[in-house]
C-alpha cells in the first residue's frame, strides 16, 4: 500500500500580511550553559484564504544560540508552513548561550518570516549573567551529601574549599544543594554579590563557622532563586534556607535583600556574643518563615522581614533577642495564614521514639523591641507565649502592633497585657502605618502614618534608605515619606 501526503485544502504564497502576539519576545535572563524557559510566539492569518509562508528561520542561521519549534517540528530552518484561513499557530523559542562565545552579554537575533519584500520579522532578546556554579558531586545516580557532626544526612550539597570562601560581584553565583562553611572557616560576601540557589539549595554555616556580608547602600547582597524570569519574581518557597547552625559564630549580615525562600534565615543555638548580628536588611516571600531562632541570639537593627507563609519573625524556644527600628509586616495571600507577624516563645515541642508527644521549655534571657512595627493582615499579629515557670524576660517600647482580640481569647495571657508598664511603654496598638505598596512590599510609611515622631532616641541614627532620624524620629525601619502620584 502506498501512502502519500497531501493537502486537502488550497493555499496561495503569503502575501506579507501577517500578524504575530507580539513584535519582540524578550527571553528574560539566563545563566550562562543553563537552558530557558520554553517561549512563545503565536502568529495569525487574518486573512480569509489559506496561505503558504515560504520560509520561517533565524537571521543568525544554524549558529543561531535559538532553538525554534515551529507547527510541531523541531529546528531552524522551516519551508512551506501552511496556515488555515483566519487561522493561528504557535512558534516555541528556547536558548542557551555560553557567555565566553558571544560579544555581549545582551545577545539577540530575528525570526524571519518570507523572504523577499513580502519578509517580516520578530525580534528576539536575551540577557546572559555571567555565574560560578557551586554543586555536589555526582557519582553515578548519587549525590553528594553532607556529613554533620559526623553523621551522614540526606541533605545534597558538599563544604566549600579555601578558594570558594570569598564571594565577589564579578560574577554572580549559582548553588546547587547546600553550601556548607566548614568549622573554623569564614564565607566573606562582598558589597554586590548576587547568589542564586536551586531548587531545595541554600546555605549552611557549620559550627565554630562565620556568614560576614558586607553589603552596602549602594550596592546590596542579594538571594534568591534560580529561575530568573519575572513570573518568578515573587514566588515563594524556591529554594530552602540560610541556616546557621549551633556553634556557629559572630555572623553579621549588612545590607542584604534576602527572598522567595522557604526559610530565609534560621538560627540556632546562644552565645555570650550574638550568634547573628543583622543590619539594614529586608527579607521577603518567604513560603514559611522570615526568620526562625530556636534558643539563639540576634541583634537586629533597620530590619524589614515581610511576607511569610507562617512567622514573619519565630523567636522559639528561649534565647535573646533584641530589635530596633524593625518593621515586620505580613500580608501574606498565597494560602490562609494562621500564625501571627511576630511570635516568641520558650519551648520546643518534639514527637519522642513513642509517638508521644514532648514539650521542653529554655529561659527567654531577654526579648525587646524598640520602635518596631508589627502589622499584618490578621487580627493578632503578636502573640508571646510562655510555658512553665522559666525565665521569661521581655520589654516592648515605642512600638505599633496590630493586636485585635475580639473574642478575647487572650484575656488570660499577662504577657499580653498592655498595661502593664513594666514590659510595655508607649505603645500603640491598632494604628495606621500607611504602608506604600504592601503588594510590592514596599513599607516606606506615608504621611498619614501614626508611627510619625513617636520613637525613642536610640543609637540608630539613620534609617534604612541611609535618611536621618533626626530631629524627629519615626517608628519602624524608615523615616516617613510624600507618596508621589505615579
Amino acid at each position: 500500500m502506498l501512502v502519500q501526503c497531501r493537502k486537502d485544502f488550497n493555499t496561495i504564497p503569503n502575501f506579507g500580511k501577517l500578524e504575530f502576539s507580539k513584535d519582540t519576545v524578550f527571553l528574560d535572563t539566563i545563566f550562562s550553559n543553563i537552558g530557558s524557559t520554553t517561549y512563545s510566539l503565536k502568529v495569525y492569518n487574518r486573512s480569509n484564504k489559506s496561505i503558504t509562508i515560504p520560509e520561517i528561520k533565524l537571521e543568525n542561521g544554524i549558529d543561531s544560540k535559538y532553538r525554534l519549534n515551529v507547527d510541531g517540528l523541531s529546528g531552524k530552518h522551516f519551508a512551506d508552513i501552511d496556515l488555515l484561513a483566519n487561522d493561528s499557530m504557535y512558534v516555541f523559542i528556547e536558548t542557551t548561550v555560553d557567555f565566553n562565545t558571544v560579544s555581549d552579554p545582551l545577545y539577540t537575533d530575528k525570526l524571519l518570516f518570507d523572504n523577499g519584500n513580502n519578509q517580516q520579522n520578530v525580534d528576539l532578546v536575551t540577557l546572559i549573567q555571567d555565574a560560578y556554579f557551586i554543586f555536589p558531586s555526582k557519582k553515578n545516580t548519587e549525590i553528594e551529601t553532607i556529613i554533620i557532626d559526623g553523621e551522614s544526612t540526606d541533605i545534597q550539597g558538599r563544604f566549600l574549599t579555601d578558594d570558594e570562601l570569598n564571594f565577589t560581584d564579578e560574577r554572580s553565583y549559582v548553588i546547587y544543594g547546600y553550601a556548607t562553611v566548614p568549622s573554623n572557616k569564614t564565607l566573606t560576601i562582598n558589597a554586590g554579590a548576587k547568589i542564586y540557589f536551586h531548587k531545595n539549595s541554600g546555605l549552611i554555616i557549620d559550627k565554630k563557622a562565620s556568614l560576614k556580608i558586607k553589603g552596602t547602600l549602594d550596592k546590596k547582597v542579594t538571594f534568591e532563586g534560580d529561575r530568573l524570569e519575572y513570573r518568578y519574581s515573587k514566588i515563594p518557597g524556591q529554594w530552602g534556607s540560610i541556616w546557621m547552625r549551633e556553634g556557629s559564630i559572630e555572623n553579621e549580615i549588612n545590607h542584604t535583600i534576602i527572598r522567595n525562600g522557604t526559610i530565609g534565615l534560621l538560627v540556632e543555638g546562644t552565645e555570650t556574643s550574638p550568634t547573628l548580628s543583622i543590619k539594614n536588611s529586608e527579607i521577603y516571600n518567604s513560603s514559611n518563615y522570615g526568620i526562625l531562632g530556636k534558643n539563639t541570639y540576634i541583634k537586629g537593627e533597620n530590619i524589614v522581614i515581610g511576607n511569610a507563609g507562617q512567622n514573619s519573625l519565630a523567636c522559639t524556644f528561649g534565647g535573646n533577642y533584641t530589635f530596633t527600628h524593625s518593621t515586620f509586616a505580613n500580608y501574606w495571600n498565597y494560602s490562609i495564614r494562621q500564625s501571627p507577624t511576630v511570635l516568641i516563645n520558650n519551648y520546643f515541642t518534639s514527637i519522642d521514639s513513642n509517638d508521644e508527644v514532648k514539650t521542653d521549655t529554655n529561659d527567654l534571657t531577654l526579648a525587646n523591641f524598640t520602635n518596631c512595627i508589627i502589622e499584618g493582615t490578621n487580627n493578632i499579629e503578636f502573640i508571646l507565649d510562655k510555658r512553665d515557670e522559666t525565665v521569661f524576660n521581655y520589654n516592648i517600647e515605642n512600638s505599633m502592633i496590630r493586636f485585635n482580640d475580639f473574642n478575647n481569647s487572650f484575656k488570660n495571657n499577662k504577657e499580653l497585657n498592655f498595661d502593664d508598664i513594666l514590659h510595655y511603654q508607649n505603645i500603640i496598638l491598632n494604628g495606621t502605618p500607611n504602608f506604600k505598596d504592601i503588594i510590592l512590599n514596599d513599607f516606606n510609611i506615608g504621611e498619614d502614618s501614626d508611627a510619625i515622631n513617636k520613637a525613642k532616641s536610640s543609637a540608630v541614627s539613620e534609617d534604612i534608605l541611609g535618611v536621618s532620624r533626626l530631629p524627629n524620629t519615626d517608628i519602624g525601619a524608615y523615616q516617613h515619606i510624600t507618596f508621589k502620584d505615579e
